[in-house]
């Protein structure tokens, strides 16, 4: 499964961006989809992820309650909803998929096996 982000731009302090993840095929089977960003400077961080068609959602401490993560099973397409943006939320923001992954490995970038291209998110006044 080949996995396409976009999305990304560059948007002041407060606003808010959609960013989208498509997939080549629908996957099938337990396939999991996340979003990590990455700063300059900065590790790659894990940002969100949804178990399709489970309902079953992750999400970091650091955007829980701005960022929303969602499917769309008719267009393969995960969604990760951007509010009230800052500043700390600059970075490339990369989608990531895989098969395999267990709860206690949502987390981490090495879980993934499909990553898509990044997208730039540029928060700035």
């Amino acid at each position: 499964v080949q996995l396409q982000a976009y999305g990304g731009g560059l948007v002041q302090p407060g606003d808010s961006l959609i960013l989208s993840c498509s997939a080549s095929r629908r996957p099938s089977g337990r396939f999991q989809v996340a979003w990590f960003r990455q700063a300059p400077g900065e590790e790659r961080e894990f940002v969100a992820a949804i178990r399709l068609n489970s309902g079953t959602t992750y999400y970091a401490d650091s955007i829980k309650g701005r960022f929303t993560i969602s499917e769309d099973n008719a267009k393969n397409t995960v969604y990760l909803q951007m509010n009230s943006l800052t500043p700390g939320d600059t970075a490339v923001y990369y989608c990531a998929g895989s098969f395999t992954v267990i709860s206690s490995s949502t987390y981490t970038s090495t879980a993934y096996s499909n990553w898509g291209q990044g997208t730039q998110v540029t928060v700035s006044s």
